[in-house]
């Protein structure tokens, strides 16, 4: 069915300031997490709040002559062991989560050595919810009164939307309700305990000046690179009797419900942005609908028990949320049908697996090899930003190589301009992890180099603002509030007591029939004179209105004479 046509807009102008020449370094911060045992050696020390000190523990010397070498390293922030998850939101995802609204991409990535925290930053503990759930809970919070109809957005193959007029939307819906609900054989139901204590965030947080006028739709994908492949985590799986099955861990198993997963490609869409064909997007209505889906990828994603730690993240995971927008038309009753007019901005929340020496993990086989493609990508990762660098500073041109990994090929688009980069360092001071933390504070070093440029204002529509309540007055008000606010009505005749003295009592119900009379009479008054000044401030709207379209045209007359 296809929709009506939309009226033409006026050209699209960009916002004044929006500079494509201005750059930001990648915001880097650290934190430190608390030690596991209080007689544990520390090797690290917060000397305030951008400054980390490392100091050689008891067995490592650094130098010929035998001393101990402590170095400092500055952050944009340093976290310390009693930072709260809200505190670390607050400074480092609140202000992406304000530009995903605003139309603007975001990478924020945790790294770190293997049992640092990084995937509790992420993703958090129960009644200690991480960034992903408190980005979620903002999202919701901003745009929940200005989301669009389910299936009034939809994702294709090419990375990126279409849109569904009304009815569309509602037959596609009414499609969706009557099909059956899949179901995986010998698989149950069981609700997680700990699924509501994540998303359970009581600080209400939402984005300020977001577009009243426009329509937002909320869709996410969750990826994992394992082995330097991509597996799509919300994929629905295909049962087969015959193939060997897979229980998501690392190995196949025989005795397990879902069959081995295909792996996935990376394209370029015609923007230039690498994204992946054919992954899964769904799309959400709430923090707990998204949490849900989150959760349900989480559980296939691969980890092992290790030396090191005993759940350890065998791959790297993208959490991707896209917020996708769409003006309303002139009238403000529907979504404007121009492909063109919509934004779609992206924030991609990655938790990397922990780097690790195999003769401390003590791996072998399958663990061995992982712990190699992890080495590996986050070697690739490293070299990237040492080449990165290199250029910015001596202007060389040498080729970033970002194709020799499949997690940085991924975000190669986040450092070439399309969107802010952030970075949390995680580091467990304990003093076995020395050398390693070493390593990491040398890579945050140089990505702190790096420097990225800044993303290009949205393009404003250039429709008339305020376009979404123009029509109240002949709609009526939104929701299911009364006319006449309770406030109003309190000033009215107080009722009469109604309390029947005897059976013969002939005052107490004309009484009251005749206040209630009046308290009626009064409040068709009332309505009478609200529903005039609706009228006279729309008829001062429209006069306003023609007035300010009058002047345009006085404008563009007086400029064609000049010319």
């Amino acid at each position: 069915m296809k929709s009506a046509k939309a009226k033409t807009v006026r050209k699209p102008v960009i916002k004044k300031g929006s500079q494509t020449n201005l750059k930001d370094p990648v915001g880097v911060y650290c934190r430190v997490r608390p030690l596991s045992f209080p007689d544990q050696e520390c090797c690290v020390e917060v000397i305030n709040n951008t400054t980390l000190q490392l100091h050689t523990p008891e067995g490592y010397r650094l130098n010929r002559n035998g001393d101990y070498k402590e170095t400092q390293y500055s952050f944009k922030r340093v976290f310390g062991t009693h930072t709260t998850q809200k505190e670390l939101f607050d400074v480092v995802a609140n202000p992406l989560v304000d530009d995903l609204i605003h139309g603007k991409n975001g990478l924020l990535f945790t790294y770190g050595v293997t049992g640092s925290g990084k995937t509790y930053t992420m993703t958090g503990s129960p009644g200690s919810g991480g960034l992903l759930p408190r980005c979620l809970n903002m999202i919701f919070n901003s745009i929940g009164s200005f989301q669009a109809k389910r299936y009034v957005f939809k994702s294709n193959d090419r990375n990126s939307m279409e849109i569904q007029c009304e009815v569309d939307a509602l037959l596609e819906r009414q499609k969706r309700e009557a099909l059956p609900i899949p179901k995986t054989p010998s698989s149950k139901r069981q609700a997680d305990p700990e699924f509501a204590d994540m998303i359970n965030v009581q600080e209400f947080c939402k984005a300020e000046e977001v577009d009243e006028d426009s329509v937002y739709g909320v869709f996410v994908s969750y990826i994992e690179i394992y082995n330097n492949y991509i597996y799509d985590l919300l994929e629905e799986v295909q049962f087969d009797p015959i193939k060997p099955k897979w229980n998501g861990c690392s190995t196949p198993m025989r005795n397990a419900e879902s069959v081995l997963p295909q792996s996935k490609t990376l394209r370029e869409d015609k923007n230039h942005n690498m994204y992946v064909a054919g992954c899964t997007e769904v799309e959400v209505k709430s923090t707990e609908e998204a949490f849900e889906v989150f959760w349900r990828g989480q559980k296939k994603r691969r980890i092992a028990n290790t030396h090191l730690n005993r759940e350890s993240s065998r791959s790297h995971s993208v959490f991707s949320i896209k917020l996708v927008q769409a003006p309303l038309d002139a009238d403000g009753d529907n979504v404007l049908q121009e492909k063109e007019q919509i934004t779609i901005s992206q924030l991609s929340l990655v938790d990397l697996a922990g780097s690790e020496r195999t003769n401390r993990t003590k791996a072998e086989g399958n663990r061995l090899r992982e712990a190699g493609n992890i080495n590996q990508s986050l070697m690739t990762l490293r070299t990237c930003m040492e080449v990165l660098r290199e250029n910015q500073t001596y202007g060389t041109n040498k080729m970033v190589p970002y194709r020799d990994s499949k997690l940085t090929h991924l975000f190669k688009n986040y450092f070439d301009g399309e969107g802010k980069v952030r970075m949390i360092v995680c580091v467990n001071p304990k003093a076995e992890d020395y050398e390693e933390s070493l390593q990491v504070m040398r890579f945050a070093e140089v990505t702190q180099e790096v420097e990225v440029a800044r993303p290009v204002d949205k393009v404003i529509c250039g429709l008339t603002p305020g376009r979404r309540y123009r029509n109240l007055p002949r709609g009526g008000p939104v929701g299911d509030e009364p006319l006449v606010p309770e406030v109003i009505l309190q000033s009215f005749p107080p009722l009469p007591p109604c309390k029947l003295l005897d059976i013969n009592d002939e005052e107490t119900l004309p009484k009251l029939a005749d206040t209630l009379e009046k308290r009626h009479h009064l409040r068709q008054l009332m309505t009478e004179d609200l529903n005039k000044k609706c009228l006279a401030f729309k008829a001062l709207l429209k006069e306003f209105d023609n007035s300010l379209s009058n002047k345009e045209n006085y404008v563009q007359e007086k400029l064609k004479k000049k010319k």
